[in-house]
C-alpha cells in the first residue's frame, strides 16, 4: 500500500478509536480535575461568589480514598511465574524466565508503571503502561525488554471492537503525543511538520499543543496471517522461516524435519510512526501482542459501547455537598455579627476608643463610667444544620466508596482489635477489584514478554537474572541450549548449563502478596514469637532468624550460628543418614556384581570362541588326512 492509502486506512481507524471513547475521555477527564486539581466548583457558581466577595473552600477527601487503593496495591505487588506445560520445557528454564522478568521489571522500573497506571484507573477509569525493546548497550546489537510507563493515558486510543478484559484482542491501537518542531526535524530529516491530527485533544483543552510543535502518531496494528511450521527430529515445533534461517545450526546438532509442513494461523504486528502527510517509520514487531497494555477500573458495556469509571465517580456529588456546607457554615461564623457590649447611655464616654475595638483588640483594662459595668451578649454558636449537613455528605463519601474510618486508619464506633480488623478488610473487599484489574494486566504484560523473550534472546549470550530475594546471577542464553564456537562459545559454557529459551511453551500466572522484603520481616517476627513462646526452639532456628534480620552482618552471623548446631539439626535424622550410608553400600555392591557377572561373560565367550577354534583345527586337520 502506498503512504496515501496507509494514512487514509489510519485516520479512518482512529476516528473509529476517538468516538468510541470520547465519553470515557471526557469523564475521566472531568474525574481527574476534579479529584487531583481540585476544581470542584461550578465556574458559573465560583465566579459569581468571587463578585461577591463569598467564600468557595475546597476541602477535598478524595486523594486520601484514591491514596488507601493505590498504596495498598504497592504493598502487595502481583509477581509473575512462569509454569512448563510440555515435554519440551522445564521447570529450570522456567526459572530463568521468571528471574528474566524480574530483571527486565527492576532495571526498567516497571513499579512506577504499574502504579501509574493503577493510579489512573482509580481515579479517571483507565490507565495504561507498555513493553518495549532497547539496545542492552550503545556499542552492541544485543536488545532488551523494558516495561515504560504511560505518563499521559489520554495518549492511547485502544480498539474500539475490543471486548478483552487485558486488551489480548487488540489489533489496532493509537499512541498520538506532540514533539517540538525542532525534535521533529532533527529526528526525521527532510519529513513535513504536517499535524497527525489535533480534534480529539482539542476537545480535551490541551494548551501544550499551541506553539511550535508537531504532533505525530504510532500506529500498532495487528494482522491475521498464515504460516507454515515444521516438526524436527529433537521435539521441537518452529517455524519454517526460523528453521530456513538457522539451517546450518540445525545441521551441525544433527537436527532435521520430521514429517510434512502443517500451515497455521497466527499474527503480524506492525508499528508505524504517522505524520498527516506520510509515514515517517515502519517497523516489524517480533511478538504477536500489541505491546500496550490498560488498566481498568470499574468496567461496563452499556448500548454496544465500552463504559470506564473510577472510584471517585460516583463520589463527586457528596463532595460538591460537602465543599458548599464547609463553605456555608464558614460563612455565616464569619459575616456574624459580633457579639456587642450593652450598657446605659454615656457608659462607653471613657476609654471609647478602647471600648470601640475591644472585639477586635485584647487590652489590659477599659474604664467605664456609672455604677452598673456594660454586659456582652453572648455568641449565638456556629450553624448547626450545616455542620449536620457537612457529616452527612462526609458519611455519603464513605458509604459510596466504600471505604470507612476504620479503612483510613481513623477512629470509628469499632473498639475491639477484631472489629476494625473486619472493618479494614470490607473496605479491601469493595475496592479490591482495581487491584485485580492490574493482576490482570500484569498477568497479560507476562505474556508478551513471554511472547518476546525467545525473539529478542535469540543470539548466543549472557544474560541477568534475579531470584526472588532480589539476588542477581548470570545464565548462558542460546538457541538449541549449545554455545557457538570461538571465545564467546567459551564464555558460555564457563556458566554451566546453556538454556534454550525458544524450546518448549510456558504459561503463567500472577501472584499478589507483600515483598520478599516484607514477608522476611514478617517471618522474623514470627520467629522472635516463637522463641518467646518455646525457648528451646532458639538453639535451632537461631541461625535462621538472624539470615531474616535486615541489617549488616546478617549472612554472616546466622553462618556462625549454624556452625553450633548439632549434628542432628544440620541435616537429616540419624536413621535417615544410616540408610543414605547403607544405600550408597549397596550401589557399590551393584556396581562390583555387574562388573563381575560382565568379567564372567566375556570368559565363557572366551572358552566358546576356544572351542570353535579347536574345532575348526579339528576339521582341517581331517580333511588334510583324506587328501593323503
Amino acid at each position: 500500500m502506498s503512504d496515501e492509502d496507509l494514512i487514509k486506512e489510519a485516520r479512518e481507524a482512529f476516528e473509529l478509536a476517538a468516538d468510541a471513547e470520547a465519553e470515557n475521555r471526557r469523564d475521566a477527564l472531568d474525574d481527574l480535575k476534579f479529584a487531583r486539581l481540585g476544581e470542584q466548583w461550578p465556574a458559573a457558581m465560583k465566579r459569581a461568589r468571587e463578585l461577591d466577595g463569598r467564600p468557595t473552600l475546597t476541602i477535598n477527601r478524595l486523594p486520601a480514598f484514591i491514596r488507601q487503593v493505590v498504596n495498598d496495591a504497592r504493598q502487595n505487588k502481583p509477581a509473575i511465574a512462569v509454569h512448563p506445560v510440555d515435554s519440551g520445557a522445564d521447570p529450570e528454564t522456567a526459572e530463568v524466565f521468571n528471574g528474566l522478568i524480574r530483571h527486565v521489571e527492576q532495571s526498567s522500573d516497571a513499579e512506577v508503571a504499574y502504579d501509574t497506571a493503577l493510579d489512573f484507573a482509580v481515579t479517571g477509569g483507565f490507565g495504561y503502561f507498555r513493553i518495549n525493546t532497547r539496545y542492552a548497550a550503545d556499542d552492541g546489537f544485543d536488545q532488551d525488554l523494558v516495561v515504560e510507563r504511560v505518563a499521559n493515558p489520554f495518549s492511547i486510543y485502544g480498539d474500539p471492537d475490543s471486548t478483552a478484559a487485558d486488551s489480548a484482542d487488540w489489533n489496532s491501537a493509537f499512541v498520538v503525543d506532540s514533539l517540538p518542531k525542532t525534535a521533529f526535524e532533527a529526528r526525521w530529516k527532510g519529513a513535513d511538520a504536517v499535524d497527525w491530527t489535533a480534534d480529539a485533544y482539542a476537545s480535551l483543552g490541551a494548551p501544550w499543543l499551541e506553539g511550535e510543535r508537531v504532533m505525530v502518531a504510532e500506529w500498532w496494528r495487528r494482522e491475521r496471517v498464515e504460516k507454515t511450521i515444521l516438526a524436527l527430529s529433537d521435539g521441537q515445533v518452529i517455524e519454517e522461516a526460523t528453521y530456513k534461517a538457522q539451517k546450518t545450526m540445525f545441521d551441525a546438532l544433527g537436527v532435521s524435519v520430521v514429517g510434512q509442513p502443517r500451515t497455521v494461523a497466527g499474527h503480524k504486528v506492525t508499528q508505524r510512526i504517522l505524520t498527516g502527510g506520510e509515514v515517517l517509520e515502519t517497523v516489524d514487531w517480533a511478538g504477536k501482542y500489541i505491546p500496550i497494555v490498560p488498566v481498568y477500573g470499574e468496567e461496563l458495556f452499556v448500548d454496544g459501547r465500552r463504559r470506564l469509571r473510577g472510584l471517585v465517580r460516583d463520589a463527586k456529588d457528596p463532595q460538591r455537598m460537602f465543599n458548599y456546607w464547609r463553605t456555608a457554615s464558614t460563612e455565616l461564623v464569619a459575616l456574624a455579627p459580633k457579639t456587642p457590649f450593652i450598657g446605659r447611655k454615656g457608659a462607653f464616654e471613657t476609654d471609647s476608643a478602647k471600648w470601640a475595638s475591644a472585639n477586635t483588640e485584647s487590652h489590659a483594662y477599659i474604664e467605664y463610667d456609672g455604677n452598673d459595668p456594660p454586659m456582652r451578649q453572648p455568641f449565638a454558636g456556629p450553624p448547626a444544620g450545616a455542620l449536620q449537613e457537612a457529616l452527612n455528605a462526609a458519611d455519603d463519601m464513605k458509604a459510596i466508596m466504600g471505604l470507612q474510618d476504620a479503612s483510613l486508619g481513623a477512629r470509628s464506633n469499632e473498639t475491639s482489635g477484631r472489629a476494625i480488623m473486619a472493618r479494614q478488610r470490607e473496605g479491601d473487599t469493595s475496592t479490591f477489584h482495581y487491584i485485580d484489574n492490574l493482576s490482570r494486566a500484569i498477568r497479560h504484560a507476562g505474556r508478551i514478554m513471554l511472547d518476546l523473550i525467545p525473539k529478542v534472546y535469540a543470539t548466543p549470550r549472557v544474560v541477568r537474572v534475579l531470584g526472588v530475594d532480589g539476588q542477581a546471577k548470570s545464565v548462558a542464553a542460546a538457541p538449541g541450549g549449545q554455545a557457538a564456537a570461538g571465545q564467546g562459545g567459551e564464555a558460555l559454557r564457563k556458566l554451566g548449563r546453556i538454556y534454550d529459551l525458544g524450546a518448549g511453551k510456558y504459561d503463567l500466572t500472577v501472584r499478589s502478596g507483600p515483598s520478599f522484603t516484607s514477608r522476611r520481616e514478617e517471618a522474623a517476627n514470627q520467629m522472635i514469637e516463637l522463641m518467646r513462646a518455646f525457648p528451646a526452639a532458639a538453639p535451632v532456628i537461631g541461625d535462621l532468624l538472624a539470615r531474616n534480620l535486615d541489617w549488616p552482618g546478617a549472612d554472616e552471623i546466622a553462618t556462625r550460628l549454624a556452625a553450633l548446631l548439632p549434628p542432628q539439626a544440620k541435616g537429616a535424622a540419624p536413621e535417615v543418614e544410616q540408610a543414605k550410608q547403607q544405600l550408597g553400600q549397596l550401589a557399590q555392591a551393584l556396581q562390583a556384581a555387574k562388573a563381575e557377572i560382565a568379567a564372567l561373560k566375556q570368559d565363557r565367550a572366551h572358552e566358546a570362541r576356544k572351542l570353535q577354534i579347536e574345532a575348526f583345527e579339528a576339521e582341517t586337520n581331517r580333511l588334510r588326512a583324506l587328501q593323503r
